[in-house]
């Protein structure tokens, strides 16, 4: 093999050395595993850990990359500054760090590897403002896109829908809500690197978050990108996005838990709006599709669209509630599978009934059923045209172990 790399070397253009974690693992995560990993390993070539990296599939890697073969012309090429840095790492002798197991096709690396990047990402976590919480708005770093946060007061309140299961009292922590849904502006900085001109400017664990594949299919399905929600991504994209916009911003974000959006929903009231139209985009005003954000009234705090346009998700398992006395702080079921998580607010697709801040939805897996992708996609739910969410800072940092905890919540495997 060390034979085969030297040869490789051209005089003119000397060996050079390349850090694996900030260099070369975010680029085979991008674009090679998808096709060269665990999972699929097309032409016999697999790329994800080290005993896969040998002298045959140098060979094949080099050669492929030179014919302009590899990364294939439909999915997501290299930049010839990308090309010249693998290269170099070949030729420098492959250097793979000990243990590390790359992701396969957007899956996630390790366990390990997920707890490391969030201790990194916490040590870059600013603490929340002192004094009393206010509104702030805050741009994306490298990008004039911005986004809107609005304070959440700590409370109490009666969580579910009386007459439809167990109401319980439940006690929740002050945090900061988005203003609205997240939108494709925001959301397609996470998608496409590129956007967010993180091509050009390294940043070693913003680099490390795992992002979606390229979609294999135009996903606002033609009712709109500027100022309109982000839709149908499952919920490990958009805890991901969540991670990213952390790593990228130094504030701790996720997504909020049950509890936590509907107590933001509800605003300090126990009744559902009268004037739903007013609020809402759904099945009787939505004219087919979802509608631009922030463009009804906002409930009491200041929150748009929490009803309507898009289901919102949380962080939670759908569970039935369980009937008891007494007060529960900050609930969260946490996620053990893909399915079924919890899905707030109803959709512009949806009749008044399903349009409650108490109503639940259950996600399942039938709303990825047309994803051309085989394994499918655990990125994308194509048949989930009325899914999106947004974010939460609570007021409290947590420790990085909590962090994890958030961010890898329900991962999908298949």
């Amino acid at each position: 093999m060390r034979g085969l790399l030297v040869a490789l070397c051209v005089v003119a253009l000397p060996c050079g050395a390349a850090d694996f974690a900030k260099d070369i693992q975010p680029l085979l995560e991008e674009h090679c595993t998808a096709c060269h990993g665990s999972v699929k390993q097309s032409g016999g070539v697999r790329l994800d850990a080290p005993s896969g990296v040998e002298a045959a599939t140098l060979a094949k890697v080099l050669a492929s990359i030179g014919a302009g073969k590899m990364p294939p012309p439909a999915g997501d090429s290299l930049t010839a500054a990308e090309v010249g840095t693998l290269r170099d790492w070949l030729r420098s002798g492959a250097a793979w760090p000990a243990g590390v197991v790359l992701m396969s096709g957007g899956a996630g690396a390790g366990s390990a590897d997920n707890m490391a990047l969030a201790r990194r990402i916490r040590g870059t976590i600013v603490p929340s403002p002192a004094g009393p919480m206010t509104a702030y708005k805050k741009t994306i770093p490298g990008t004039d896109v911005s986004y809107d946060m609005v304070p959440i007061p700590a409370g109490e309140f009666y969580m579910g829908l009386p007459g439809a299961g167990p109401v319980r009292t439940v006690q929740v922590s002050a945090f900061w809500m988005n203003a609205h849904e997240v939108t494709w502006d925001e959301y397609r900085l996470f998608m496409f690197a590129n956007q967010a001109g993180e091509a050009a400017t390294k940043d070693a664990q913003v680099d490390a978050v795992s992002r979606p594949t390229r979609p294999y299919v135009e996903m606002s399905f033609g009712m709109g990108i500027n100022g309109f929600p982000a839709i149908s991504m499952t919920q490990h994209a958009a805890n991901k996005y969540a991670e990213w916009l952390s790593a990228k911003t130094g504030e701790f974000y996720r997504l909020p838990t049950e509890a936590e959006w509907e107590y933001a929903c509800r605003a300090g009231s126990d009744a559902e709006p009268v004037n739903l139209g007013d609020y809402a985009w759904y099945a009787d005003n939505s004219n087919g599709k979802y509608q631009k954000v922030a463009t009804k009234k906002p409930n009491a705090w200041g929150l748009f669209d929490m009803l309507g346009n898009v289901m919102e998700w949380t962080l939670d398992q759908y569970a039935p509630y369980s009937a008891g006395s007494g007060v529960v702080r900050d609930p969260w079921v946490k996620s053990t599978t893909a399915y079924p998580q919890v899905v707030r607010g109803g959709a512009w697709t949806d009749r008044a009934g399903l349009v409650r801040c108490g109503a639940r939805v259950a996600s399942d897996a039938s709303w990825k059923q047309q994803d051309p992708q085989l394994p499918k996609s655990i990125w994308y739910h194509t048949d989930a045209q009325g899914l999106g969410f947004r974010l939460v800072r609570p007021l409290k940092v947590p420790d990085a172990d909590a962090m994890y905890q958030y961010w890898n919540n329900g991962v999908e495997h298949d």
